[in-house]
């Protein structure tokens, strides 16, 4: 992209946007190498310590930070962890609510339709991996009087962000788990976050154990999950 030209529209900034233009045979080459690539991520659920450099987190959080948001607001916090003691206070308290969830809140059916993912209260994870990356929505923004100013299309926009992020690790050669322990509140508790923000999701992110195994799945094929509306 570059930015050679600028104009005023209602009386803001806006520069030229250049995207480079494949040939269609290019064009279909690369969006199945990239299907084909994202197609061997897999979430993975048992991690080595070994380290990974902060600067790669920091990348792959950037890479997170290129997402649309509502009104351009970026609505997100990204909490990257090391700390193995705030690690461990972590895993304390989100297997403390995953039991809750095992023993009371989740249902016969729900807990029928984890077998296959062979996961269970304990999250060892939480500890081993090398980082954890905690993404906190902004529910709405403070300003320095502590004056609050709103935030759009909030969860959206977080998701998207989450979506890329995902990616991203996977594209650093990395892997991760989505992890939501529910309630969520006792992780902005444990990082002191502000009272504008609310965890949203849990990512460890490192290198997998060798050997790892992960559950044999199949995913939706494109006629179960997408519909085409194309005019004669």
């Amino acid at each position: 992209m570059t930015n050679n030209h600028t104009i005023e529209i209602e009386g803001h900034r806006h520069v030229s946007f250049h995207l480079d233009r494949l040939e269609p045979a290019e064009m279909a080459a690369k969006s199945d190498a990239f299907y084909q690539w994202l197609d061997t991520r897999r979430s993975v659920r048992e991690f080595t310590n070994e380290p990974v450099a902060k600067s790669v987190i920091e990348n792959i959080i950037k890479s997170a930070s290129t997402a649309p948001s509502g009104a351009h607001k970026q609505p997100w916090t990204f909490c990257a962890i090391s700390d193995p003691v705030l690690k461990k206070q972590i895993r304390i308290a989100a297997e403390a609510e995953e039991k809750e969830s095992y023993e009371s809140r989740m249902s016969d059916r729900w807990k029928d339709d984890l077998k296959p993912m062979a996961t269970n209260m304990y999250k060892p994870f939480l500890e081993e991996a090398p980082w954890l990356i905690i993404v906190c929505k902004r529910a709405f923004e403070l300003d320095t009087d502590g004056k609050k100013h709103n935030n759009y299309y909030v969860n959206e926009s977080v998701g998207i962000a989450c979506g890329m992020l995902i990616t991203a690790i996977h594209n650093a050669g990395l892997v991760t788990l989505t992890h939501t322990p529910s309630p969520m509140n006792f992780l902005t508790n444990i990082l002191k976050r502000p009272k504008n923000e609310r965890a949203y999701l849990l990512l460890p992110v490192g290198y997998p154990k060798q050997p790892v195994y992960v559950p044999d799945l199949d995913r939706k094929g494109l006629d179960e999950m997408a519909v085409f509306y194309e005019g004669e």
